[in-house]
């Protein structure tokens, strides 16, 4: 068995390694908009999937930029990657709300279904790393931010914002903004209108692991390894705010 704390210093690594890849891409290649971010998704893609091939020859990978495998569905460990999130802001030098996330999912023996067990965010242009042996959550002051993709806000984000007396902040990346709820920087991340598992299995892993909420806008729990790697919507927020949060996305009709 591999030790846990192992599997989180990996993580933490090898988003660390993909982040400075796309740092000196970003720098030196000339390129920008979707030719940089193309060019991004396919650089940290293969650095990331040669890496875990030689630290975890063993287990699976799901990635956002690799064709997936049935047979990942009866591996007992399989890593969970997006080597670029936010490629959009990725692409529009200075933003720096885009990420690379890379998490592990372990199949729990009692009963087959399973969870993150490691994971890591990097916020490269932050210099940041969080990952889930190594990060607490901050307090937010007393003034709510609830943060939203600048994209594709969910239709609800506006009535609970006003129900709990909150501001909305569109923000790229969903591991940008579910970063930004684990420093204190917002109380919470609404989303719903489309994301795959890539998207939030690392940014919940270490929301956990810091002592957040995390969980569909339904209230349900987030579940990962799927065949159809689809997960469309996500709440992380403050634990004392989860149900005040989840009630007023239920009166909003959701």
């Amino acid at each position: 068995m591999t030790d846990p704390a192992s599997d989180a210093a990996l993580a933490a690594t090898l988003a660390q390694e993909a982040g400075a890849l796309l740092l000196r891409l970003r720098a030196e290649s000339g390129l920008t908009g979707k030719d940089l971010g193309k060019r991004g998704d396919a650089d940290s893609n293969q650095l990331l999937l040669r890496r875990l091939a030689a630290e975890r020859p063993g287990d699976a990978v799901l990635s956002e930029e690799s064709a997936d495998s049935p047979a990942r569905l009866s591996a007992d460990r399989v890593w969970i990657i997006d080597p670029l999130d936010g490629t959009r802001e990725y692409g529009m030098p200075p933003r720096s709300d885009w990420a690379v996330h890379v998490a592990l999912w372990e199949r729990a023996a009692a009963d087959g279904a399973g969870d993150i067990t490691a994971a890591a965010v990097a916020q490269p242009s932050l210099d940041s790393v969080y990952a889930t042996d190594r990060t607490t959550a901050g307090m937010t002051d007393d003034h709510l931010v609830f943060l939203v993709s600048d994209s594709r806000p969910p239709a609800f984000a506006a009535p609970v914002a006003e129900a709990l007396g909150a501001q909305l902040r569109p923000m790229g990346s969903a591991g940008a903004k579910a970063m930004a709820v684990v420093r204190g920087d917002a109380a919470a991340y609404l989303h719903a209108g489309g994301q795959w598992e890539w998207d939030s299995a690392a940014p919940v892993g270490v929301a956990l692991a810091a002592g957040l909420h995390a969980s569909r806008v339904d209230g349900s729990r987030l579940v990962y390894n799927s065949a159809h790697p689809y997960l469309p919507d996500l709440l992380i927020c403050r634990a004392d705010l989860a149900q005040p949060i989840l009630a007023a996305i239920a009166d909003a009709g959701v």
